[in-house]
């Protein structure tokens, strides 16, 4: 089964806003971005692109597909960590040009190449003026280093 989108050019601005025709408007790259959260927790875990053939295999399969735009090819979440995302549910937001993944992190639960949960395990902190980065102490769940080689 190959899924196919909608050209959201034609569409009008009510049609896109608030109708049913799924026609998410990727960029200039051919990208749309795609944050990633836990089911359950909404907890961020990561934010990533899609193009028009990684949407198409997320849908197919139920597992998040992405572009990796450091590659330049499709990326299956977690084919080579075993960590997995089990898609729950997908949304657009009102002018189809992001989208959100609800996912089941399958594996030990890490969505980070660097072993942990979440992408985002630092935060900015602005001390006399410079600001520098902070990790909040969110694990590894495994080491990159056996995993990646």
């Amino acid at each position: 089964m190959t899924i196919s989108f909608a050209d959201p050019t034609p569409l009008s601005h009510d049609q896109l806003e608030e109708g049913t025709t799924f026609a998410p408007r990727f960029d200039a790259a051919g990208l749309v971005t795609v944050v990633t959260i836990e089911a359950g927790t909404n907890e961020v875990l990561m934010l990533a692109h899609m193009n028009s053939q990684a949407l198409s295999l997320t849908l197919e399969t139920g597992i998040a597909h992405y572009w990796s735009r450091s590659r330049g090819k499709i990326w299956k979440k977690g084919e080579t960590s075993g960590e997995l995302q089990e898609v729950v549910e997908m949304r657009t937001d009102c002018d189809q040009d992001a989208i959100v993944l609800s996912v089941n992190q399958t594996g030990r639960g890490a969505a980070c190449h660097t072993g942990r949960k979440s992408c985002f395990y630092r935060r900015a902190v602005v001390h006399d003026g410079v600001v520098r980065l902070e990790d909040t102490g969110l694990a590894k769940l495994f080491d990159p280093g056996e995993v990646y080689g």
